[in-house]
């Protein structure tokens, strides 16, 4: 019977499960337990993840992900609350006929050595040859490269591979090399489909059997379907490679505000940030305002700037995201503080070009993003497009400012912002790091239900002491001695109770 309740589910409650009784014989995830105690050390959920999308691919369980979703939809009735019929939830999988799946893990938690650990055993075992990894943006690429040649020439892992694996040194290639048994390649979107030196098509071109794609913020692929992403979409489907495993990997598994339908593994916000893997998150919407000029600035500035005296023994310079939704609105915005600054808290024109970047596709300013968090760097500020919010690995952003409700009022976009400021320092210690979102007290109310869903804030009862009320009292105990019947009543025992404290 459907629930009364329909439409009242957790996120959870969509994941779908994939069966831990594999046959052994087939997959024994065992032999590589040293290899991701390593690799993942005490992110234990990266762990999980890996486990689970492998034992996905590799037990044999699932010929596709249809398979998966229909064990799923006939155990779990959340999904038929959700999608209301088997065809409705079938029409939403991506790639039904592909072992095909998504990961869902928080911006700041390690998708990477997911995508690493998961690439490294296919190979190991020789289920594939060759894997390729592809990113929407070459920021994004130039990090994955970098990192996944760190671990390639991690001599402990390699000895942590079982003695049988058939690859243990993967080769580390972008797409202008020819992509050869053995490599892992590491690739943005448009080598798909623009690139002329791209050698994906000669590479891969009817060997998909034996390859493994894996997609990086994979959200990518189900938004935007007219734009660049419906050929990147059109490239995983095309029947001329013949792709059968391709994995997707999200801190934002949203196609506007609704969840993925083939995600089987989760991690959540709410999970990382009570688990202290990323910084604590306060959304800041009730600051009272008296509509003076400039005032909105004088706040984000005063919160700047008290950030900046928390972090002074630390000795790190706080960084300020303010989210814009389109082109022209940033470079206005920009132009805005940068003007502000000058004229109220004494900038010249050089000092405040150099404490704001202003950022948006193809800006003069983008080539110094992945300088943000070097030494001694001098931005404070960065205005930005909210469409380019992936690859920013910023370690010392404090606070996120959107400042429409364009950039903020969807769960995908709201996902996106505020894993911009998740990342911890790299050597902090002691208590967890915060991140103000600072929104406007005009619209954000209309947003707060999207907020509290992806933050997965929930009503709860706490409870402390207080120890100078003038409400305290004592409570005393009950004492129970329970002693035998005397007499020959049909009261198997009786009980005595006195009061003491």
């Amino acid at each position: 019977m459907p629930r009364s309740d329909r439409q009242q589910f957790k996120v959870n409650d969509l994941v779908l499960k994939v069966r831990k009784d594999c046959d052994r014989k087939k997959w024994n995830e065992d032999k590589y337990e040293t290899f991701l105690e390593l690799l993942c050390a005490e992110r234990y959920y990266q762990k999980e993840a890996i486990q689970e999308s492998l034992r996905y691919v590799l037990a044999g369980e699932y010929k596709n992900l249809k398979d998966l979703a229909k064990e799923n939809w006939e155990g779990n009735q959340y999904l038929e609350d959700r999608y209301g019929t088997w065809a409705n939830f079938e029409s939403h999988l991506q790639f039904p006929d592909k072992l095909s799946a998504s990961v869902d893990m928080a911006t700041g938690t390690g998708k990477s050595y997911v995508i690493y650990g998961i690439a490294m055993i296919l190979l190991a075992e020789g289920a594939v040859d060759r894997v390729l990894v592809l990113c929407p943006s070459t920021t994004i690429e130039a990090g994955l490269y970098d990192k996944f040649k760190l671990l390639a020439g991690n001599a402990e892992l390699i000895d942590a591979l079982p003695d049988d694996a058939k690859i243990k040194i993967p080769k580390i290639i972008q797409a202008d090399e020819t992509i050869t048994p053995g490599c892992i390649c590491v690739e943005n979107r448009d080598a798909v489909y623009e690139h002329v030196k791209s050698s994906i098509e000669d590479s891969l071109w009817g060997k998909g059997a034996k390859v493994a794609v894996l997609n990086d913020e994979a959200h990518h692929v189900a938004n935007d379907p007219a734009g660049k992403t419906k050929k990147w979409k059109e490239f995983l489907e095309n029947p001329e490679y013949g792709f059968q495993i391709v994995l997707g990997f999200s801190g934002t598994c949203y196609v506007d505000n609704n969840y993925f339908s083939d995600v089987i593994y989760r991690f959540s916000l709410r999970q990382s940030i009570e688990e202290r893997f990323v910084k604590k998150i306060r959304y800041l919407t009730d600051i009272e305002t008296t509509g003076e000029e400039n005032e909105e600035w004088q706040l984000r500035i005063n919160m700047h700037e008290t950030k900046r005296k928390e972090l002074k023994k630390r000795k790190i310079t706080p960084l300020s995201i303010v989210v814009t939704p389109t082109i022209k609105k940033c470079k206005e915005v920009g132009d805005e503080l940068r003007q502000y600054l000058m004229e109220f808290q004494g900038y010249s024109e050089e000092e405040s070009i150099e404490k704001v970047l202003i950022v948006y596709n193809n800006a003069p300013d983008v080539p110094k993003l992945p300088h943000l968090d070097e030494k001694d760097n001098k931005v404070e500020w960065v205005v930005s497009v909210s469409m380019l919010n992936e690859g920013w690995d910023v370690r010392r952003v404090f606070q996120i400012v959107p400042h429409e409700e364009r950039a903020f009022n969807s769960k995908l976009l709201i996902a996106q912002v505020l894993g911009r400021g998740l990342r911890v320092p790299i050597g902090w210690q002691g208590e967890q790091p915060e991140v103000t979102v600072f929104n406007h007290a005009a619209w954000a109310g209309n947003i707060r239900h999207l907020v509290n869903e992806i933050l997965e804030n929930e009503k709860t009862l706490t409870s402390k002491v207080l120890q100078d009320s003038e409400y305290n009292f004592e409570l005393h105990n009950l004492k129970y001695n329970v002693e035998p019947p005397t007499h020959g009543f049909s009261v198997r025992n009786s009980c005595f109770v006195s009061i003491g404290r």
